[in-house]
Protein backbone atom coordinates (compact mmCIF):
# COMPACT_ATOMS: atom_id res chain seq x y z
CA UNK A 1 0.00 0.00 0.00
CA UNK A 2 1.63 3.65 -0.44
CA UNK A 3 -1.38 5.33 0.90
CA UNK A 4 0.24 8.10 3.32
CA UNK A 5 0.12 7.94 7.11
CA UNK A 6 -0.66 11.31 9.54
CA UNK A 7 2.42 13.86 8.94
CA UNK A 8 1.75 15.50 12.49
CA UNK A 9 1.79 11.73 14.19
CA UNK A 10 5.28 10.63 12.19
CA UNK A 11 6.43 14.19 13.34
CA UNK A 12 5.82 12.99 17.75
CA UNK A 13 9.39 11.66 19.09
CA UNK A 14 7.83 8.64 21.73
CA UNK A 15 9.00 9.36 24.80
CA UNK A 16 12.42 8.65 26.07
CA UNK A 17 11.74 8.26 29.84
CA UNK A 18 9.28 5.45 29.36
CA UNK A 19 11.49 4.22 26.86
CA UNK A 20 14.71 4.07 29.56
CA UNK A 21 11.95 3.00 32.06
CA UNK A 22 10.94 0.18 29.49
CA UNK A 23 14.62 -0.86 29.02
CA UNK A 24 15.20 -1.54 32.83
CA UNK A 25 12.45 -3.31 33.77
CA UNK A 26 13.36 -5.67 30.72
CA UNK A 27 16.56 -5.88 31.88
CA UNK A 28 15.35 -6.34 35.52
CA UNK A 29 13.29 -9.23 34.27
CA UNK A 30 16.03 -10.97 32.66
CA UNK A 31 17.42 -10.99 36.09
CA UNK A 32 20.11 -8.55 35.96
CA UNK A 33 20.26 -6.27 39.17
CA UNK A 34 19.11 -2.80 37.65
CA UNK A 35 18.92 0.29 39.55
CA UNK A 36 16.52 2.64 37.48
CA UNK A 37 16.17 6.60 37.92
CA UNK A 38 14.10 6.85 34.98
CA UNK A 39 10.44 7.62 35.55
CA UNK A 40 9.00 10.04 37.78
CA UNK A 41 6.68 7.32 39.47
CA UNK A 42 6.69 7.21 43.49
CA UNK A 43 7.94 3.81 44.44
CA UNK A 44 5.04 4.18 47.52
CA UNK A 45 1.99 1.77 47.07
CA UNK A 46 -1.09 4.08 46.71
CA UNK A 47 -1.95 4.75 50.62
CA UNK A 48 -4.78 2.55 51.77
CA UNK A 49 -7.77 4.83 52.55
CA UNK A 50 -7.56 5.65 48.67
CA UNK A 51 -7.45 2.28 47.96
CA UNK A 52 -10.66 0.82 50.10
CA UNK A 53 -12.62 4.03 48.21
CA UNK A 54 -12.00 2.39 45.48
CA UNK A 55 -12.98 -0.77 46.40
CA UNK A 56 -16.38 -0.16 48.27
CA UNK A 57 -17.00 1.89 44.60
CA UNK A 58 -17.11 -0.96 42.38
CA UNK A 59 -18.68 -3.14 45.07
CA UNK A 60 -21.53 -0.29 45.33
CA UNK A 61 -21.54 -0.51 41.85
CA UNK A 62 -20.41 2.98 40.67
CA UNK A 63 -19.01 1.49 36.90
CA UNK A 64 -21.01 3.39 34.88
CA UNK A 65 -20.68 6.47 32.90
CA UNK A 66 -20.05 9.55 34.56
CA UNK A 67 -20.63 13.09 33.58
CA UNK A 68 -17.52 13.47 30.78
CA UNK A 69 -15.76 16.34 32.50
CA UNK A 70 -15.84 14.36 35.71
CA UNK A 71 -18.62 13.97 38.92
CA UNK A 72 -19.27 17.03 40.65
CA UNK A 73 -18.70 15.61 44.01
CA UNK A 74 -14.93 15.13 42.78
CA UNK A 75 -15.08 18.74 40.93
CA UNK A 76 -16.72 19.81 44.70
CA UNK A 77 -13.10 18.44 46.04
CA UNK A 78 -10.98 19.96 43.88
CA UNK A 79 -12.77 23.66 44.30
CA UNK A 80 -12.14 23.43 48.13
CA UNK A 81 -8.38 22.12 47.58
CA UNK A 82 -7.99 24.94 45.12
CA UNK A 83 -9.31 27.36 47.87
CA UNK A 84 -7.56 26.02 50.82
CA UNK A 85 -3.77 25.25 48.97
CA UNK A 86 -3.88 27.27 46.11
CA UNK A 87 -6.02 30.39 47.28
CA UNK A 88 -8.00 30.32 43.88
CA UNK A 89 -11.26 30.64 43.05
CA UNK A 90 -12.70 27.30 40.39
CA UNK A 91 -16.22 26.85 40.96
CA UNK A 92 -17.27 23.27 40.57
CA UNK A 93 -18.41 24.09 36.44
CA UNK A 94 -14.58 25.56 35.69
CA UNK A 95 -13.03 22.43 36.81
CA UNK A 96 -12.15 19.42 33.85
CA UNK A 97 -10.70 16.29 34.82
CA UNK A 98 -9.50 14.62 32.83
CA UNK A 99 -7.11 10.93 32.14
CA UNK A 100 -4.20 12.16 33.90
CA UNK A 101 -1.91 15.46 33.57
CA UNK A 102 -1.19 14.82 29.77
CA UNK A 103 -4.77 14.62 28.95
CA UNK A 104 -5.11 17.71 30.36
CA UNK A 105 -2.75 19.68 28.40
CA UNK A 106 -3.96 18.10 25.29
CA UNK A 107 -7.31 19.39 26.27
CA UNK A 108 -5.79 22.67 27.14
CA UNK A 109 -4.36 23.09 23.68
CA UNK A 110 -6.98 21.50 21.52
CA UNK A 111 -9.11 24.30 23.59
CA UNK A 112 -6.62 27.39 22.87
CA UNK A 113 -4.51 26.37 19.64
CA UNK A 114 -5.38 27.27 16.10
CA UNK A 115 -2.98 26.13 13.32
CA UNK A 116 0.38 28.38 13.94
CA UNK A 117 -0.05 29.68 16.94
CA UNK A 118 3.17 29.89 19.14
CA UNK A 119 3.33 28.18 22.81
CA UNK A 120 6.92 29.42 24.51
CA UNK A 121 8.01 26.62 26.16
CA UNK A 122 11.29 27.59 28.67
CA UNK A 123 14.46 24.74 28.63
CA UNK A 124 14.47 22.47 30.33
CA UNK A 125 11.41 21.43 29.65
CA UNK A 126 9.49 18.13 29.88
CA UNK A 127 9.86 16.66 26.95
CA UNK A 128 6.16 15.69 26.61
CA UNK A 129 5.30 19.49 26.14
CA UNK A 130 6.71 20.36 22.87
CA UNK A 131 5.42 17.03 20.99
CA UNK A 132 1.34 17.96 22.75
CA UNK A 133 1.45 21.38 21.14
CA UNK A 134 2.42 20.03 17.95
CA UNK A 135 -0.47 17.62 17.70
CA UNK A 136 -2.47 20.14 18.45
CA UNK A 137 -1.33 22.57 15.35
CA UNK A 138 0.68 24.67 17.79
CA UNK A 139 4.32 25.72 17.10
CA UNK A 140 6.47 25.15 20.29
CA UNK A 141 9.37 28.03 20.53
CA UNK A 142 11.96 26.98 23.38
CA UNK A 143 13.98 29.82 25.14
CA UNK A 144 16.66 27.83 26.70
CA UNK A 145 17.94 29.01 30.28
CA UNK A 146 21.09 29.03 32.27
CA UNK A 147 22.75 27.03 35.60
CA UNK A 148 23.42 30.35 36.58
CA UNK A 149 19.92 31.44 37.03
CA UNK A 150 18.51 28.22 38.15
CA UNK A 151 17.26 26.96 34.90
CA UNK A 152 14.13 29.25 35.51
CA UNK A 153 12.49 31.78 32.69
CA UNK A 154 13.20 35.25 33.63
CA UNK A 155 10.46 38.26 32.39
CA UNK A 156 13.04 39.42 30.48
CA UNK A 157 13.86 36.77 28.42
CA UNK A 158 10.02 36.19 28.29
CA UNK A 159 9.61 39.03 26.60
CA UNK A 160 11.58 38.93 24.07
CA UNK A 161 10.23 35.66 22.77
CA UNK A 162 6.60 36.83 22.10
CA UNK A 163 5.58 37.80 18.80
CA UNK A 164 2.24 38.40 17.20
CA UNK A 165 1.43 35.01 16.97
CA UNK A 166 1.84 34.19 20.72
CA UNK A 167 -1.17 32.12 22.05
CA UNK A 168 0.54 31.04 25.76
CA UNK A 169 2.74 29.88 28.19
CA UNK A 170 4.09 26.71 29.51
CA UNK A 171 5.15 27.07 33.42
CA UNK A 172 6.06 23.97 35.33
CA UNK A 173 6.73 24.96 38.83
CA UNK A 174 8.06 22.46 40.99
CA UNK A 175 9.58 22.18 37.42
CA UNK A 176 10.64 18.62 36.26
CA UNK A 177 13.38 17.77 34.97
CA UNK A 178 15.06 20.35 37.62
CA UNK A 179 13.27 20.23 40.43
CA UNK A 180 13.52 24.09 40.48
CA UNK A 181 10.92 26.66 42.44
CA UNK A 182 9.85 30.07 41.07
CA UNK A 183 9.50 32.20 43.99
CA UNK A 184 6.33 34.85 43.94
CA UNK A 185 9.01 37.95 43.24
CA UNK A 186 9.71 35.73 39.57
CA UNK A 187 6.14 34.72 39.33
CA UNK A 188 4.45 38.33 39.40
CA UNK A 189 7.23 39.76 37.06
CA UNK A 190 5.95 36.84 34.49
CA UNK A 191 2.60 37.54 35.11
CA UNK A 192 3.16 41.34 34.38
CA UNK A 193 4.54 40.38 30.73
CA UNK A 194 1.70 37.80 30.54
CA UNK A 195 -1.09 40.10 31.60
CA UNK A 196 0.52 43.31 28.82
CA UNK A 197 0.94 41.19 26.28
CA UNK A 198 -2.25 39.43 26.78
CA UNK A 199 -1.90 35.51 25.99
CA UNK A 200 -2.07 32.38 28.42
CA UNK A 201 -0.34 30.52 31.17
CA UNK A 202 -0.60 27.03 30.70
CA UNK A 203 0.61 26.83 34.55
CA UNK A 204 1.65 23.03 35.22
CA UNK A 205 1.60 22.41 39.04
CA UNK A 206 1.57 18.75 39.25
CA UNK A 207 4.28 18.48 41.71
CA UNK A 208 2.49 21.57 44.19
CA UNK A 209 2.95 19.37 47.35
CA UNK A 210 6.45 18.44 46.84
CA UNK A 211 8.07 21.76 47.64
CA UNK A 212 11.41 21.32 50.31
CA UNK A 213 13.77 23.51 52.82
CA UNK A 214 10.60 25.90 54.16
CA UNK A 215 9.29 26.98 50.60
CA UNK A 216 5.80 27.21 49.48
CA UNK A 217 4.36 26.65 46.56
CA UNK A 218 2.72 29.88 44.63
CA UNK A 219 0.45 29.70 41.79
CA UNK A 220 0.41 32.57 39.30
CA UNK A 221 -3.25 32.68 39.02
CA UNK A 222 -3.65 33.48 42.40
CA UNK A 223 -2.16 37.21 41.89
CA UNK A 224 -5.12 38.47 41.02
CA UNK A 225 -8.24 39.31 38.52
CA UNK A 226 -5.98 39.92 35.09
CA UNK A 227 -3.74 36.92 35.15
CA UNK A 228 -6.26 34.66 36.82
CA UNK A 229 -8.37 35.15 33.59
CA UNK A 230 -5.40 34.08 31.77
CA UNK A 231 -4.22 31.18 33.20
CA UNK A 232 -5.39 27.38 32.94
CA UNK A 233 -4.21 25.90 36.30
CA UNK A 234 -3.07 22.44 35.97
CA UNK A 235 -2.58 19.83 38.49
CA UNK A 236 -3.62 15.94 39.50
CA UNK A 237 -3.01 12.99 41.93
CA UNK A 238 -0.52 10.93 40.38
CA UNK A 239 2.69 12.11 42.02
CA UNK A 240 1.66 13.55 45.57
CA UNK A 241 -0.88 10.33 46.22
CA UNK A 242 1.21 7.88 44.49
CA UNK A 243 -1.57 7.06 41.93
CA UNK A 244 0.09 7.29 38.70
CA UNK A 245 -1.68 4.86 37.51
CA UNK A 246 -5.42 5.84 38.42
CA UNK A 247 -4.70 8.82 35.73
CA UNK A 248 -6.33 11.59 37.15
CA UNK A 249 -5.69 14.44 36.37
CA UNK A 250 -7.78 18.24 36.04
CA UNK A 251 -7.68 21.57 35.29
CA UNK A 252 -9.32 24.94 37.08
CA UNK A 253 -10.21 27.71 34.45
CA UNK A 254 -12.71 30.32 33.04
CA UNK A 255 -15.77 28.62 32.36
CA UNK A 256 -15.46 29.51 29.04
CA UNK A 257 -12.20 27.02 28.25
CA UNK A 258 -13.73 24.69 30.97
CA UNK A 259 -16.57 24.15 28.77
CA UNK A 260 -14.79 24.11 25.44
CA UNK A 261 -12.60 21.43 26.80
CA UNK A 262 -15.82 19.42 28.58
CA UNK A 263 -16.87 19.20 24.84
CA UNK A 264 -13.75 18.01 23.27
CA UNK A 265 -13.24 15.31 25.89
CA UNK A 266 -16.90 14.06 25.58
CA UNK A 267 -16.14 13.06 22.10
CA UNK A 268 -12.66 11.61 22.58
CA UNK A 269 -12.58 10.08 25.63
CA UNK A 270 -15.96 10.36 27.61
CA UNK A 271 -15.47 10.17 31.19
CA UNK A 272 -12.67 9.38 33.40
CA UNK A 273 -12.60 6.62 35.04
CA UNK A 274 -15.06 6.11 37.28
CA UNK A 275 -13.48 4.00 40.15
CA UNK A 276 -10.40 6.18 40.08
CA UNK A 277 -12.86 9.52 40.43
CA UNK A 278 -14.07 8.06 44.48
CA UNK A 279 -10.21 7.46 44.75
CA UNK A 280 -9.36 10.51 44.04
CA UNK A 281 -12.16 12.25 46.18
CA UNK A 282 -10.79 10.18 49.09
CA UNK A 283 -7.43 11.52 48.36
CA UNK A 284 -8.22 15.08 48.14
CA UNK A 285 -11.31 14.85 51.24
CA UNK A 286 -9.56 12.25 53.29
CA UNK A 287 -6.69 11.98 55.83
CA UNK A 288 -3.41 13.40 54.61
CA UNK A 289 -0.81 11.88 56.72
CA UNK A 290 0.69 9.47 53.82
CA UNK A 291 1.45 12.41 51.86
CA UNK A 292 3.22 13.57 54.68
CA UNK A 293 5.15 11.21 54.78
CA UNK A 294 5.91 10.38 51.54
CA UNK A 295 7.22 14.01 51.29
CA UNK A 296 9.77 13.63 54.08
CA UNK A 297 11.12 10.34 52.64
CA UNK A 298 11.65 12.47 49.22
CA UNK A 299 13.22 15.16 51.59
CA UNK A 300 15.77 12.60 52.65
CA UNK A 301 16.37 11.34 49.43
CA UNK A 302 16.88 14.35 48.20
CA UNK A 303 19.13 16.09 50.44
CA UNK A 304 21.25 12.24 49.79
CA UNK A 305 21.63 12.28 46.07
CA UNK A 306 22.71 16.40 45.82
CA UNK A 307 25.15 15.74 48.27
CA UNK A 308 26.70 12.81 46.83
CA UNK A 309 26.77 14.13 43.58
CA UNK A 310 28.00 17.29 44.14
CA UNK A 311 31.25 15.19 45.06
CA UNK A 312 32.01 13.63 42.14
CA UNK A 313 34.52 14.01 39.38
CA UNK A 314 32.81 15.59 36.58
CA UNK A 315 29.10 16.41 37.46
CA UNK A 316 27.45 19.30 38.44
CA UNK A 317 24.17 20.29 39.55
CA UNK A 318 21.85 22.67 41.03
CA UNK A 319 20.01 22.14 44.89
CA UNK A 320 16.31 21.02 43.89
CA UNK A 321 13.58 22.92 45.78
CA UNK A 322 10.25 20.65 44.38
CA UNK A 323 9.72 17.80 42.98
CA UNK A 324 11.64 14.67 42.96
CA UNK A 325 14.31 15.32 40.31
CA UNK A 326 18.16 16.19 40.06
CA UNK A 327 18.95 18.03 37.12
CA UNK A 328 22.57 16.93 36.07
CA UNK A 329 25.01 18.81 33.95
CA UNK A 330 27.46 15.70 32.13
CA UNK A 331 29.24 18.27 30.04
CA UNK A 332 32.77 17.68 31.49
CA UNK A 333 32.51 14.23 30.62
CA UNK A 334 31.57 14.02 27.03
CA UNK A 335 35.03 15.00 26.37
CA UNK A 336 36.44 11.82 28.19
CA UNK A 337 37.39 8.48 27.22
CA UNK A 338 35.85 5.22 28.05
CA UNK A 339 37.57 2.20 27.42
CA UNK A 340 39.98 3.96 24.55
CA UNK A 341 36.42 5.27 23.28
CA UNK A 342 35.39 8.75 23.52
CA UNK A 343 32.15 9.44 24.60
CA UNK A 344 30.89 12.46 23.10
CA UNK A 345 27.03 12.02 23.88
CA UNK A 346 24.61 11.90 26.54
CA UNK A 347 23.04 8.88 24.88
CA UNK A 348 26.04 7.40 24.56
CA UNK A 349 26.81 8.01 28.31
CA UNK A 350 23.20 6.44 29.42
CA UNK A 351 24.18 3.32 27.18
CA UNK A 352 27.35 2.62 28.65
CA UNK A 353 25.67 3.16 32.52
CA UNK A 354 22.75 0.55 31.10
CA UNK A 355 24.81 -1.92 29.95
CA UNK A 356 28.16 -1.82 31.85
CA UNK A 357 26.20 -0.78 35.24
CA UNK A 358 22.88 -1.76 35.69
CA UNK A 359 21.48 1.65 36.13
CA UNK A 360 19.34 3.68 34.00
CA UNK A 361 19.92 7.34 33.82
CA UNK A 362 17.78 9.48 31.77
CA UNK A 363 20.05 12.04 29.22
CA UNK A 364 17.95 15.05 28.49
CA UNK A 365 18.23 15.99 24.92
CA UNK A 366 14.32 15.80 24.67
CA UNK A 367 14.02 18.12 27.13
CA UNK A 368 16.21 20.38 25.79
CA UNK A 369 19.44 20.00 26.98
CA UNK A 370 21.63 17.56 25.22
CA UNK A 371 24.53 17.41 27.82
CA UNK A 372 22.65 16.83 30.72
CA UNK A 373 21.26 13.78 32.71
CA UNK A 374 18.03 13.69 35.18
CA UNK A 375 18.03 11.20 38.13
CA UNK A 376 14.70 10.14 39.32
CA UNK A 377 14.93 9.85 43.71
CA UNK A 378 11.43 8.35 43.55
CA UNK A 379 13.22 4.90 44.68
CA UNK A 380 14.11 3.60 48.25
CA UNK A 381 17.72 4.93 49.54
CA UNK A 382 18.92 1.81 49.25
CA UNK A 383 19.11 1.71 45.76
CA UNK A 384 19.60 5.12 45.46
CA UNK A 385 22.67 4.80 47.29
CA UNK A 386 23.69 1.68 45.02
CA UNK A 387 23.11 3.17 41.93
CA UNK A 388 25.29 6.24 42.63
CA UNK A 389 27.88 3.79 44.00
CA UNK A 390 28.24 2.53 40.12
CA UNK A 391 27.54 6.17 38.50
CA UNK A 392 30.37 7.22 40.65
CA UNK A 393 32.80 3.82 39.51
CA UNK A 394 31.88 4.54 36.13
CA UNK A 395 33.40 8.02 36.46
CA UNK A 396 36.62 7.11 37.47
CA UNK A 397 37.04 4.58 34.91
CA UNK A 398 37.28 7.75 32.50
CA UNK A 399 40.18 9.03 31.18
Amino acid sequence: MSLELSKKAADVKPSSTLAITAKAKELKAQGKDVVGFGAGEPDFNTPENICDAAIEAIKSGFTKYTPASGTNELKEAISKKFKQFNHLDYAPDQIVISNGGKHSLTNIFTALINPGDEVIIPAPFWLSYPEIVKLAGGVPVFVKTTKEQGYKLTAEELKAAITDKTKALILNTPNNPTGMIYTEAELRAIADVVVANDFYVVADEMYENLVYDGEEHVSIASFGKEIYDRTITCSGVAKSYAMTGWRIGYTGSSKEIAKMMGSVQSHQTSNPNSIAQKAAEEALNGPQDSVKAMHAEFDKRRRYMYERICQMPYLTTVKPMGAFYEFIDASAVLDKCYKGEKIGTMTRMAEILIEDYNTAVVPCADFGFEDHMRLSYATSIELIEKGLDRIESFLKELQ
